[in-house]
Order: structure tokens, then sequence, then C-alpha cells
């Protein structure tokens, strides 16, 4: 039972990071109809970044925030610069974004080596705690406090707000941006930096878990993908439903059957793909 707790701790605590990775992949495939396979790049940069204020200024909220912007920064200039020129077209957008994550892995290989990097676990957060028998690691339970906060406030955002409204109905319907006045570039561009900056964030909270290499970004992306297909497109609590359920269930293969961790998240998403094609709580089509 103590082993049992402690792995949906441990789920739930990925599943979070898997909210701030997978967000910006939803939301932006949801209003703009964009396929972003450099997005796992975001996550890997930031960890980086945050790896290397870390080092330089010794703090670790000052990197967590560092590597958010920074990402932030190179999702809005990607999305201004180049990606909103091939608006509705699939094919060049897979192309291109996924030469901009072969681009930001060699980037990453040449300025920080091709060995794994690990960021320290702030003193606040460096020990553990008992739950009834269970030891639990402070820094799990951190993660688990700062990504429900991040969840609650970015819902908060998009439902609760203007700018929310505006997101809302060009997931619906782009045109309905245009109707009322707005230009949807704008929003575009937010939505993208919004997305870039959660995944940047994730990229430094994650690093004292799991460390960050280059490759880091592929198998980000690959999960951000199955979170993806497993909650739904388009909102908050959708992404949140499909990450925590995906986080949740790797653990528990990793403590039962570790080699087929990968292979359980594979085949519970197919088996969701039969039985709810829209995601766990997306609207299915009449």
């Amino acid at each position: 039972m103590d082993e049992l707790a402690l792995r949906l701790i441990v789920g739930l605590s990925y599943g979070f990071l898997l909210f701030m990775l997978a967000l910006g992949l939803s939301i932006s495939f949801g209003l703009m109809g964009f396929i972003n396979l450099a997005h796992g790049s975001f996550y890997m940069l930031g960890a980086y970044v945050g790896i290397s204020v870390e080092r330089a200024t010794g703090g670790f909220w000052t990197a967590v925030a560092a590597g958010g912007l920074a990402v932030a920064v190179v999702g809005v200039a990607m999305e201004r610069g180049l990606l909103r020129r091939f608006q509705g077209r699939i094919l060049q957008q897979v192309l291109l974004t996924f030469g901009f994550a072969y681009l930001f892995q060699d980037a990453a290989r040449r300025l920080w080596g091709a060995k794994p990097l690990a960021l320290a676990k702030p003193a606040m957060l460096g020990g553990s705690v008992s739950i009834g028998d269970t030891v639990v690691p402070t820094y799990r339970l951190g993660l688990i406090l700062i990504g429900a906060l991040l969840a609650l406030g970015t819902w908060l955002v998009l439902e609760r707000t203007r700018i929310g409204s505006l997101v809302r109905a060009g997931v619906d319907d782009v045109e309905t941006l245009s109707s009322l006045g707005v230009d949807a570039n704008r929003v575009f561009s937010a939505v993208f930096g919004i997305g870039a900056f959660l995944s940047g964030v994730g990229g430094v909270l994650g690093a004292p878990v799991t460390g960050v290499a280059p490759g880091t970004d592929l198998q980000m992306l690959l999960l951000a993908l199955v979170v993806v297909v497993v909650g739904g497109l388009g909102s908050v609590t959708q992404t949140l439903a499909g990450s925590l359920l995906i986080g949740v269930a790797d653990s528990l293969m990793r403590g039962v059957w570790p080699q087929a961790s990968l292979f359980g998240i594979y085949a519970l998403m197919a088996v969701l793909l039969v039985v709810r094609p829209a995601g766990l709580l997306g609207r299915t089509q009449a």
C-alpha cells in the first residue's frame, strides 16, 4: 500500500509536468490548426537555460522564470517570423518544425555538450516528508502544488477573462475573431508564447527529476502528442485529464513492469482512441 501511494504521488507530479509541456501543443493545434514538432524543444531549451542561470546566480526560482521567459521569446519569434506564413499548410508545418527541432537539438549539443545535465533541487524542497507510512520526496509534492496552481491560473485566464474568450472563440471558429474586430495574429502569438513559456517552465522544473540531454526534446514531444491524443484538443481541462492519466499510468507501470512502461502508455492511448476518439473529455461529433 505504501508503494502504491508513492507511485500515485510520483505519477501525479509527473502528470503535472506533462501538463505544462502539452498545453501549448494542445491549444495551438486546437486554435491555430498548427502542428509544431519543435514543441519538445521548448521543454529541452527551458531546462538548459534554467541550468545555466542557476549555475550563474544560484537562484532556482530565478532559473525557472528565466527558462520560461527565454523559451517564450523563442516561441513568439518563431511564430511571427516563419510559422504564421504556413497557416493551413500541414505538410510545410511538419517539415519546418521538424527542421527547427533538429536545429535546436544541434545547438543544445554544441552549447551544453552531449552529456546529460541535471539541476539541483531548491533547498526548501530538498528533503522528504512522511504521509502516513509513506515517505514522499518534498520536491514531488512541490511539483504537484506548482502544477495545480499553474493549471488553475491558466484555466482562469482562458475561462474567465476577455483574452480567454477570444482564444476559445478561435478554437471553435477562427473567423469569429475577425468578425469581432480582433487581430487574430496577435491572439495566435500570445497563445504560442504562453504555450512555449509553460513548456520552458516545465523543462526547468523537470530537470532535477529527469535531467536533460540532446534527445530529451524528441522524448517529450512524443509524450506531449500522447497527452493531446488521450485528452483531446483545445482546453485546459482536457489536457490536464490526459496528462494526469498518462503520468499515473507511467508511474504504475514502472513499479510493476519498468521495461514495458512506454508500451503501457501507447497501449492505453490505442484503447482510448477506439473508445473515445475525441479524447477523454472531448466532444464527439454527432
